[in-house]
């Protein structure tokens, strides 16, 4: 998931290290190794893998745009330890209408009173099966799932439905282990109305088949064992556009075209990709262009990542994007983060991988720029946050997993991993990663097992050199070590100049706006001091037409420039953005800078909020429900209309 558009050993790390019993964890190593270790109990789950754990998915849905809801039968393949009884699965809102056994006969069951945050554990009864078979429908505000009216999509014709299911909401639609250390592979039959098209996360498994004269049913198989919360679907007027050998990109047909020119480069990046990681292992790399209501910028869900549409610039400015969830496909994907405290080594992995894409594909200075705007995130998250968030393994105790979907595991992740690279060289570091990957594909890892590695393979256990690079300090203490690898200085040494001169009141037309790539546009703008007049901002507006920007990251900082200084000529504006696209990196820190100023902008939020929030998916609307921005009745009322 990308929240970026650009581009002897310490006891503590050894902590819960055991010897894997096969006997006790099942009879498929390969599924879920390494759960008995401390470090990998998931404590955002209700479910005991140890004693039984799902391993195979089988779902037979219908999608009911009529009443939005999601029903039908979820086949769960077990692996059962020998003195296990019952396996527990999680749920949120889910209704249970029957366990049963392969044979159809009832099966006990309880569904449990769980949390607000964990949804609710449902624990059946197993009677010596290694299969269970749950009726069951999704309720219609489920965390998952977004149904968009046509008027929500490009074509305004037809309805669409997608999904997101990072980090813990795909239990709201889908009954099993809801971990990403509880690997499952898995299978589906989509029942969809006619003419939409279901494309998910999996190869298709066939042509559709009529199912009636109104309907068609959808057939898909994963045949590798992924994390749950990679399983996902997207229903609407869609339709596919090759882009390369394996490559192609799914879209609404009025934004195929431009879809496509935006990703001409995809292929590429794979190549490069696997110059740099081993071999890519899942066949094809598709993308679907979703409607703007998606929350995140994309989701690197296997063989098909989701997509904002709100990074196509129309000149590939923004294409890090496809970087950071093409990477996914080794550091995430194919290695992941056994429980949601070590975030860090899916994303951190990835943000690094990000970087030396792009630089492979448009150079040296491109990956310089990226490394320069991602130190800026790290110190900015470290000034920030508190202490116990700028810890790359977070202690997420009694906090929802997304309280760690900060900066940290992704910037400052990367940037431990640069500073490795520099410390060991980057031939030799080449050559770790990749033994990473191929060690641990199709595995969850935790951050003492990285330890491990680092410290055998990088330092070959020398305690000396262990403790004097810090390896403890970078991967479990707060702040960042003296000894990161900060990149190259000059990285901006014009655009740096260019802030100095406009905070000394220089014309903004004479700056070079116009000779600037998008990193360095945006790096001025995140840069320059924010206490502005209106004429400073007007200025500004006239000679880089900043209101008038197709290129969203810059329309951003713009937007975000403007309300801290209650400039009124960009609300217009302001009401066009955060009515016409729902991405969280975008809306939340607008109507978090408007609710903050009560005399200008929450009236501002107020007038937006309850004509947005129907656009938006609930990882986005959910927090900003909290602020009180237009009244239940409006928003009852906005959802309704």
């Amino acid at each position: 998931m990308v929240r970026l558009a650009f581009i002897a050993l310490g006891a503590l790390a050894l902590a819960g290290c055991s010897t894997r019993d096969d006997a006790a964890t099942g009879s498929d190593p390969t599924i879920a190794p390494i759960l008995d270790r401390e470090d990998a109990v998931d404590q955002h789950s209700f479910a005991k893998p140890l004693e039984a754990r799902v391993h195979h998915v089988a779902l037979d849905l219908d999608m009911d745009f009529d009443t939005k809801r999601v029903s039908g039968i979820a086949t769960l393949d077990l692996d059962v330890a020998e003195d296990a009884t019952e396996i527990v699965l999680d749920s949120r809102n889910l209704t249970i209408n029957s366990i049963t056994a392969p044979d159809g006969s009832a099966l006990d069951y309880t569904v449990g009173d769980g949390s607000e945050e964990l949804g609710q554990p449902i624990t059946v009864t197993l009677g010596g099966n290694e299969q269970i078979v749950i009726d069951y429908v999704a309720a219609p505000d489920s965390d998952a799932l977004q149904f968009l009216s046509p008027e929500q999509t490009s074509g305004k014709e037809h309805p669409f439905l997608f999904s997101q299911g990072q980090s813990i909401l795909n239990r709201s639609w889908i009954p099993t282990q809801d971990s990403p250390g509880i690997r499952q592979t898995w299978e589906a039959k989509i029942r969809v109305p006619n003419p939409l098209t279901a494309v998910m996360s999996a190869p298709s498994a066939g042509d559709p088949v009529p199912d009636g004269p109104d309907h068609r049913i959808f057939s898909f198989e994963m045949d590798k064992s992924v994390p749950p919360y990679l399983i996902a679907i997207a229903v609407g007027d869609i339709e596919f556009r090759p882009l390369g050998l394996r490559t192609g990109v799914w879209a609404e047909p009025g934004m195929l075209d431009e879809a496509a020119a935006e990703l001409a480069d995809t292929e590429r990046m794979i190549t490069a990709s696997e110059k740099l990681f081993g071999p890519y292992r899942w066949d094809r790399y598709d993308m679907i262009v979703l409607p703007p209501s998606f929350p995140f910028g994309g989701m690197e869900n296997p063989v098909l990542t989701f997509l904002t549409p709100t990074f196509i610039a129309g000149d590939k400015s923004l294409t890090a994007l496809i970087a950071h969830e093409l990477a996914h496909s080794w550091s995430g994907n194919l290695a992941t983060n056994a429980t949601w405290a070590d975030f860090w080594l899916n994303e951190g992995m990835t943000v690094y991988a990000e970087q030396r894409i792009v630089e492979a594909v448009y150079g040296e200075e491109a990956f310089d720029q990226a490394v320069s705007l991602s130190l800026d995130a790290t110190d900015g998250a470290i000034a920030e946050l508190e202490k116990r968030d700028q810890v790359l393994a977070v202690d997420l105790a009694g906090r929802h997993p997304d309280d760690g979907f900060t900066d940290i595991p992704y910037d400052k992740g990367a940037a431990f991993l640069r500073t490795l690279e520099a410390e060991v060289g980057r031939e030799k570091f080449d050559a770790f990663i990749r033994q990473w990957f191929d060690d641990h594909a199709f595995e969850p890892v935790t951050s003492s097992m990285f330890f491990e590695a680092v410290a055998q393979q990088l330092f070959e256990g020398d305690e000396e050199k262990i403790a004097a690079f810090g390896l403890n300090e970078w991967i479990y203490e707060a702040g960042l070590p003296d000894n990161i690898a900060r990149g190259n200085a000059d990285a901006f040494a014009a655009v740096d100049a260019a802030v100095v001169d406009f905070d000394g009141g220089a014309d903004p037309a004479s700056l070079g706006w116009a000779e600037w790539n998008t990193a360095e546009r945006l790096r001025f703008l995140g840069k320059i001091d924010t206490d502005l007049t209106d004429e400073r901002l007007a200025a500004l507006d006239e000679a880089f037409g900043l209101n008038a920007t197709g290129n969203n990251e810059i329309l951003f900082l713009w937007l975000k420039l403007a309300v801290e200084n209650r400039y009124d000529p960009a609300v217009a504006r302001l009401d066009d953005f955060l009515t016409s696209q729902g991405r969280r990196k975008f809306v939340r820190p607008l109507f978090t800078a408007l609710a903050e100023d009560e005399e200008w902008g929450l009236p501002i939020a107020r007038d937006i909020y309850p004509r947005a929030r129907p656009l938006y998916h609930p990882v986005t609307y959910q927090e900003l429900d909290e602020m009180g921005l237009g009244g239940e009745a409006d928003v009852a009322q906005s959802t309704q209309g």
